[in-house]
């Protein structure tokens, strides 16, 4: 996937509908975090799969199903964990102890718990509008999901 992802395309998009009314990301709540960070992170994703690929967009969908899964997101979170600051990790925690009313049947409990935490994360960084490290994080996110695919491993992820 192309490493020149950047966040060019979604700012204007936070700015112009949010202006100066836009909260404190610490001040919303984690799930609300994990919800735009969700966003983020798929857009991070398909951007990434458009630039690199010439498929169909019915390819490109199941492509990026395969990054954006509770599972793939809970592995990318694991390996780029010792990249984070202790705020960051705060943020985190706060994601991933919040109580999600459901939890998809296809997923494990742990790894949608930490894919919340990993959404709530990228929301915050993007909410506060912390724009490199949110690219450092989402491309880094992406590479480890992609090397771990090209490995071959079952289901294209490792078990950590």
């Amino acid at each position: 996937m192309s490493d020149n992802i950047s966040t060019v395309g979604i700012i204007p998009i936070r700015d112009a509908v949010c202006g100066t009314a836009l909260k404190h990301p610490l001040q919303q709540s984690p799930l609300v975090l994990a919800y735009i960070g969700d966003t983020v992170y798929d857009l991070f994703v398909r951007a990434s799969l458009v630039c690199s690929t010439d498929n169909t967009a019915h390819a490109l969908h199941m492509l990026a199903t395969k990054y954006v899964r509770a599972s793939a997101q809970s592995y990318a979170y694991h390996a780029i964990e010792d990249m984070l600051t202790d705020d960051e990790k705060y943020i985190f925690r706060r994601g991933r102890n919040a109580h999600p009313a459901t939890v998809p049947k296809n997923a494990d409990v742990g790894d949608y718990r930490t894919a919340t935490g990993f959404e709530a994360l990228l929301g915050y960084l993007y909410l506060s509008c912390e724009n490199e490290r949110l690219c450092e994080i989402a491309q880094r996110a992406i590479k480890c999901i992609e090397e771990s695919m090209k490995g071959g491993e079952k289901n294209g992820l490792r078990k950590q």
